[in-house]
């Protein structure tokens, strides 16, 4: 009866343990060159049309339109550090320089506008220590 117990609770940990541990998305494409994409008008304009669902989207865009809204949702819970890093970089680069397209992008996916203000709030402050 004992290890019938023991074996009980030890199953209930495990589940436990897996139920709360966030999943991880995949890092299949963390290779992407983020460099090359924002650089290219091209590219970064076919992410953004996949993502505003005007244009095919490239499997890599694919697996990043369905993650999107669980990491805005989540702060990005589930993403590797390359991912973050990644996505701060490419936001960052839509806010500066297509501000047309990131607030297409923020009107479907985070109509708040928190990001935004946190990453201008970001720059302030940065601008003023540097000052």
């Amino acid at each position: 009866m004992a290890s019938v117990i023991f074996n009980l609770l030890f199953i209930f940990l495990i589940c436990y343990h897996l139920s709360a541990s966030s999943p991880v998305y995949t890092s299949k494409y963390d290779n992407v060159n983020l460099d090359e994409v924002v650089s290219n008008e091209r590219l970064l304009s076919g992410y953004i049309n996949c993502l505003l669902d005007q244009g095919p989207c490239t499997p890599d865009g694919k697996e990043l339109k369905t993650n999107l809204p669980d990491a805005i949702a989540n702060n990005c819970k589930s993403c590797t550090e390359r991912q973050r890093d990644g996505a701060d970089k490419v936001m960052h680069h839509i806010i500066d320089n297509r501000p047309d397209d990131w607030e297409k992008l923020e009107q479907k996916y985070q109509s708040d506008g928190t990001y935004k203000k946190q990453y201008l709030e970001s720059v302030i402050k940065r601008n003023s220590t540097e000052a």
